[in-house]
């Protein structure tokens, strides 16, 4: 049995939420849903949002942590209804660049929802199975089941990233592949999923100072790779590849999230916030209860 609340603290900090959210940053502000079904987008400029920003902070890193929490608790009762109501599915499609914070969303933000009904697939590259069958193969097996969530560790975009960097697609591939991921997007929807899709935008400083946190860290030594300097080389070609993928695959029934992201705390924050409001609009509910247990005493 649940207990009363009694400590105000969490009930302040979602008042103080909301009257931010009422007196600056919305999160349309931050949303990309203008590409047609055809994969050519309008223009969209990945550099105009600064990854340093911090719109939905409460004011200071103590508080937005309280904040987090209390979202996150939040999402573990907004998860169990979702299970239980078995009318949707949600994906969370968390993309960018290597020490974005990937992983670190998902502890922040889903650290208090069941394992039960939140499930992570962190993609890597194609195995030789996966190669012999189109690229959005592996990427249906994955998603969501209805009452699930499922969260992306990257994604389908990969496949529209590092080819585009590497020159193995020209642009005529790359825009049949918006166009595929388009209406692979727009099935799901159409099915009862709801694309949640989020680009964590850190600045190229932040990364460096990540990666060396990782190099001067023996602890974090695994988590470093030396591929991951050569990558850093091709910073504005994946900055541009991260344009044209928004502004192709930002759709109405999927939309994308920019969400600045040198902040963890400010990160974690705006994505929890994002996800609430998509299940509150959901209006879930659960099963009707069944008459006939109503009399059942349990000897």
């Amino acid at each position: 049995m649940a207990r009363p609340q009694s400590d105000a603290a969490p009930k302040a900090t979602e008042t103080r939420l909301a009257q931010k959210k009422k007196d600056s940053a919305h999160l349309a502000d931050f949303q990309f849903a203008g590409a047609p079904r055809s994969g050519r987008g309008r223009a969209f400029d990945l550099s105009r949002f600064d990854p340093a920003a911090k719109p939905f902070s409460l004011g200071d890193k103590a508080t937005d942590k309280v904040a987090v929490a209390a979202l996150a608790a939040e999402l573990d009762g907004l998860q169990d209804l979702l299970y239980a109501d078995r009318r949707y599915k949600l994906l969370l499609v968390l993309q960018g660049t290597d020490t974005a914070g990937k992983d670190g969303t998902i502890r922040g933000v889903f650290a208090q929802t069941s394992a039960l009904g939140v499930h992570t697939v962190a993609w890597k590259a194609p195995s030789e199975e996966e190669r012999a069958h189109d690229y959005l193969w592996r990427i249906h097996k994955e998603v969501p089941r209805l009452g699930e969530i499922v969260i992306f560790n990257r994604s389908h975009y990969e496949d529209v990233l590092v080819p585009v960097v590497k020159g193995w697609i020209d642009p005529a591939q790359t825009r049949k592949r918006f166009a595929h991921i388009n209406d692979f997007e727009r099935m799901l929807s159409e099915t009862g999923t709801v694309v949640l899709k989020f680009l964590l935008h850190i600045s190229k400083e932040e990364q460096r100072l990540r990666l060396q946190e990782r190099l001067d860290d023996p602890t974090k030594h695994w988590k470093f790779a030396a591929g991951d300097l050569e990558e850093r080389k091709s910073w504005d070609k994946y900055q541009a590849a991260y344009s044209a993928a928004v502004a192709a695959t930002g759709t109405p029934w999927a939309p994308w999230t920019i969400v600045p992201a040198d902040s963890k705390t400010h990160r974690n924050l705006m994505i929890a916030q994002a996800v609430k409001e998509a299940l509150e609009r959901l209006k879930l509910r659960y099963p009707p209860g069944d008459p006939a247990l109503s009399n059942i005493r349990v000897p």
